[in-house]
């Protein structure tokens, strides 16, 4: 069984990728199957000729494009700006072509009736103006019930027009179809310009690059590039693969990757990211990641896939939508046929009023469910597409829902709140008789460092990079039979002796020790520093205290949070000493302090059952059982962290923490925009429901009124994207 992927042209509105989706997973050999309106993209398990999946989907309308021929490019030709224009638009469809056809004869037909043209003549244009018009509409409809056995809104449209010509009122009906047909095409074009924004990534990708053969340059595809190439990227070029710096120094601008609005400067041992744009340096790096791999890669792909991930609202309005049009039908037919038959009300119009046929004919016009189904995808899409340009990677539109009803925020300390990077501020023996750094004390960071050279832990590298500074890292080799004391501490054997660096608590439990070091450790708690005991053997040696200092943005983010009515908790492992410390310098308002891993899934539980839904902030890695356990996990550092992409429902490109209320707000404006939406959509269709039940609106103002309706819906689906430039430009 294969996996295959296709375009899907001439989707207007979400019911039609349901339509396709359902027409297609009755195939024989189809597997599953799964069409997306917000990407137009439909994925395929299964093994099915190409040519049957065509004739499939275009029995319902549409046109699939397959594989070898697709392109990360605009579905239609753009213009200015990489904008496609309507034009362009109407005259690549051929269902709109046929409109405008009928269109063009519809109106010709109404200045030769101002003129003198019978009216046998004009009702006979009329009609065949109509039926160019109506063509695909109704073939389209037909064949939903056929293969679907469902009655979608080109058949209702059909019915409607046959209805009009049943009654005598050729040009109402013809105007009808005319304006339904260019509604439609005004949708899927207002969609598609929703999608652009996602498209806009596809451009970012590079398809050459410049390869270092020794001293030669070639020109060769990124496809064909191999982790550790060599390659040179010249002054204003995209850099075309993931990689790091061997030579050179610039600024790039990282900002079609992680939204950062300044060059961040780059030198050697710097990591690059394909897609972004190198400045004024020429730099020589390497190739860390295949194409496939790479960190724009990976974003494209999941934003694909995000919008895949439908919201509550979509799921709630797609399942309503499926009942709600056959039930529009029984409804219409009853509005036909009761009245006149059980009341001796009028059947056909009258000199007074409209028939009950007329009037069964206008609600199936305002019926149509096309307002209301793509209130909330294009809403999605836009607020997904916004989020990203700021480098807020936000993987499906449920969680671009839940993040809207979030009341409260947990956040790890180290590498959340703080930089991430510690380092020892200073080291003691027991043994050390003057107060100064001495040979006893140089001992407890020699024997910590051949420990934690075996450990990727940030206080690691801080212990680390200390003994380096001293020339001490190498006077231990490297510990063997290293365990990890989880959330507590790490032991090993040095030089045959078992070694434990660890926490005071895990000392306090495990490790008699005398009470003046015990004073000693508390006071460098006290000042916001974080300790570490060791131990050789049973004996404890001495202690080393390190800090981590809070980022410059936490404070203002953590006011801004509280601000918006989102209490704010600290979860870490680290002492209570220390992360009240921290959470003084942040202005975070509760501590849950010295938890391990498994704590802070309980610590998140708690929170969920007193505030509802809570976001978990973290590193992606070592947090994510707590970031799985939230109502949603919020990764940092995404653009140099695969994990954090993967484990989290919304990554941080940038690692910048600044980025959370603009998220926040967008969420919540979101939400606010698919309630609009869905109550504009009901509202107005329950208007002209009970106008054309007694007979109060026409065939004209209905298609007016839904046409109209769906616009407004799309047009403010997509006010997140001026949304997000807003925030930018603030």
């Amino acid at each position: 069984m294969t996996t295959q992927r296709y375009t899907v042209q001439g989707m207007d509105c979400a019911h039609c990728a349901q339509e396709l989706e359902t027409g297609v997973s009755k195939l024989d050999g189809v597997h599953a199957v799964r069409v997306d309106f917000a990407s137009a993209m439909m994925q395929l398990e299964g093994d099915v000729a190409f040519d049957v999946l065509q004739a499939r989907a275009q029995a319902l309308g549409k046109t699939l494009v397959p594989p070898e021929s697709a392109t990360d490019e605009a579905e239609y030709k753009p213009t200015r700006g990489g904008v496609i224009g309507f034009w362009d638009y109407l005259t690549a469809r051929s269902e709109t072509r046929l409109a405008l056809t009928g269109g063009g004869l519809i109106l010709l037909t109404l200045v030769l009736s101002l003129v003198g043209l019978p009216e046998q003549f004009a009702a006979l244009l009329y009609t065949v103006g109509m039926l160019i018009t109506l063509a695909p509409i109704a073939r389209s409809g037909l064949n939903g019930l056929r293969i679907n056995h469902e009655f979608n809104i080109n058949l209702l449209m059909t019915i409607a027009a046959v209805g009009a010509i049943v009654i005598g009122e050729y040009l109402e009906g013809a105007t009808v179809i005319f304006l339904f047909a260019i509604g439609e095409a005004l949708e899927g074009y207002t969609a598609d310009r929703a999608r652009q924004s996602i498209r806009s990534l596809m451009s970012l990708k590079p398809t050459q690059a410049l390869r270092l053969q020794g001293e030669r340059e070639e020109v060769v595809a990124v496809s064909a590039l191999a982790v550790g190439d060599r390659l040179l990227v010249k002054p204003g070029e995209h850099i075309p693969m993931d990689g790091v710096v061997l030579t050179g120094t610039t600024g790039v601008n990282q900002a079609p990757i992680t939204g950062e609005s300044v060059p961040v400067a780059k030198g050697a041992g710097d990591d690059v990211f394909a897609g972004t744009i190198n400045g004024e340096g020429t730099l020589t790096i390497e190739v860390t990641r295949l194409a496939v791999d790479n960190t724009l890669s990976r974003i494209i792909k999941l934003v694909e896939e995000a919008q895949s991930v439908r919201a509550p609202s979509q799921r709630m309005i797609d399942s309503f939508a499926r009942y709600y049009t056959p039930a529009v039908v029984v409804m219409a037919a009853l509005v036909a046929f009761v009245p006149p038959l059980l009341f001796n009300a009028p059947f056909y119009d009258t000199a007074e009023t409209h028939g009950w046929l007329y009037r069964a004919l206008a609600m199936l016009v305002i019926a149509c469910p096309c307002a209301l189904v793509i209130s909330t995808p294009v809403t999605v899409i836009s607020a997904i597409a916004a989020a990203a340009r700021r480098g807020v990677l936000i993987k499906g539109g449920a969680h671009l829902e839940a993040l809207g009803t979030v009341k409260a925020f947990a956040f790890d300390k180290t590498g959340t709140l703080t930089e991430g990077k510690p380092a020892v501020m200073g080291y003691r023996s027991v043994d050390c008789a003057t107060g100064e750094i001495c040979a006893l004390c140089d001992d407890v960071l020699a024997l910590a460092t051949a420990l934690e050279r075996r450990t990727s832990h940030p206080l690691a590298q801080a212990v680390i990079a200390a003994a380096q500074q001293r020339a001490l890292h190498e006077v231990y080799a490297p510990a063997e039979a290293v365990e990890m004391l989880a959330g507590r501490g790490v032991r090993g054997l040095v030089d045959g002796r078992q070694v434990t660096v660890g926490s005071h608590s895990l000392f306090d439990a495990e490790f008699p020790h005398p009470a003046e070091v015990c004073a000693q450790v508390r006071e460098a708690e006290a000042q916001g520093r974080t300790t570490m005991l060791l131990a050789d053997g049973e004996r404890v040696c001495g202690y080393l205290a390190l800090a981590d200092a809070a980022r410059a943005s936490s404070q203002a983010v953590i006011a801004d949070l509280n601000a918006l009515g989102l209490p704010t908790v600290m979860l870490t492992g680290d002492n209570a000493t220390v992360a009240q410390a921290v959470a003084a310098q942040t202005g975070v308002r509760e501590v849950r302090a010295g938890l391990l891993p498994e704590d802070k899934v309980t610590a998140v539980s708690a929170l969920r059952a007193t505030y509802g839904s809570v976001a978990m902030v973290g590193d992606g890695v070592n947090d994510t059982p707590a970031l799985a356990s939230a109502t949603v996990g919020i990764a940092m550092g995404g653009a140099g962290s695969p994990q954090a992409l993967e484990t989290a429902d919304i990554a941080l490109m940038a690692d910048d923490l600044t980025q959370l209320p603009f998220a926040v707000r967008l969420a919540r404006f979101a939400r606010r925009l698919i309630v609009e939406n869905v109550a504009l959509s009901f509202g107005m269709k329950l208007i002209f429901l009970v106008l054309a039940l007694f007979g109060l609106t026409t065939l004209w103002l209905a298609i007016f009124a839904d046409v109209g309706m769906a616009l407004i819906v799309t047009l403010n689906g997509m006010r997140p994207l001026a949304f997000g430039r807003k925030a930018a430009r603030a």
